[in-house]
């Protein structure tokens, strides 16, 4: 999940509150959003890579 920040940033958050936290991971902040959008594609490649 991408989220605009105050900063004029995007930061990638986890699909899924952490169970202990109660709160989403951060993954990463970017300057543009089709950096964070590139980001978010690898992260997808690798989490379903076999």
């Amino acid at each position: 999940m991408i989220r605009k920040l105050k900063s004029g940033q995007y930061r990638i958050y986890a699909k899924h509150p952490d169970k202990e936290t109660n709160r989403r991971r951060n993954l990463g902040t970017f300057d543009t959003l089709a950096e964070a959008k590139k980001h978010e594609q690898e992260i997808q490649y690798f989490k379903h890579k076999k």
